[in-house]
């Protein structure tokens, strides 16, 4: 047994890995964020001021109280409201396909864009958008596609207090901007998951905070 069979999706984790650092590599509108430990990049202006009123519009139609896994809203753990925008909407599908033309990625492994809501004294407390294989949910994961790759982020709105995003490992936090769309690599070059990109939704103080998150897998999202 190879060491890259010790990890699931190692090998097409770093496959994915290489083909968007290229393509972003390649893109003079897309700013690095330089550090040490993950690849994370931001894109000014992603969204227009029209788009991000009108999905914020549309998350509070689907927001429902947010859980994650074997942890309900009642843990604590996260007390956003969250819901899936409607995969087949004319709009919705056009801001997908730009995200996943930025990304170069195949529309096939991208999961369906989630929409979320935090109020004042809501968070998400530090977490990674990777699957941790030794957990009950691996196996329903697996077959749903397969660990994640990349994360896409894109704020929509001003928030009066609080709300940033905390790279708790890294070390910076990033205070939400309407229309930007933040994008980070959940594994390591070698495609092994990357702890380094750790990261919090910390409690909104003051008014409140809209985001969407598209979340891409190794194979085809079922």
């Amino acid at each position: 047994m190879s060491d890259t069979d010790l990890v699931p999706d190692q090998q097409a984790l770093a496959r994915v890995g290489a083909t968007v650092r290229e393509r972003l590599a390649g893109d003079p509108g897309i700013y690095k964020v330089e550090n040490p430990l993950a690849e994370l990049f931001a894109v000014g202006d992603f969204l227009s001021p029209t788009e991000c009123e009108k999905l914020c519009t549309m998350i509070d139609e689907v927001a429902r109280p947010s859980s994650l896994h074997e942890l309900d809203y009642a843990s604590g753990f996260r007390t956003s409201y969250s819901g899936d925008l409607d995969p087949y909407d004319s709009f919705v599908k056009s801001i997908s396909r730009r995200i996943d033309d930025l990304l170069g990625l195949d529309p096939a492994i991208g999961e369906a864009i989630q929409g979320q809501r935090y109020l004042p004294g809501q968070q998400f407390q530090p977490h990674n958008d990777w699957f941790y294989t030794s957990e009950k949910y691996w196996q329903l994961e697996e077959a749903r596609g397969g660990q994640r790759s990349w994360t896409a982020m894109a704020y929509l709105n001003d928030v009066a207090e609080g709300g940033e995003t905390h790279f708790t490992e890294i070390g910076i936090k990033i205070r939400p901007k309407p229309g930007v769309l933040l994008l980070w690599n959940n594994a390591l070059p070698d495609g092994r998951p990357n702890e380094g990109t750790m990261h919090a939704g910390t409690p909104v103080v003051k008014g409140a905070k809209y985001v969407i998150t598209k979340w891409y897998r190794t194979r085809q999202w079922r």
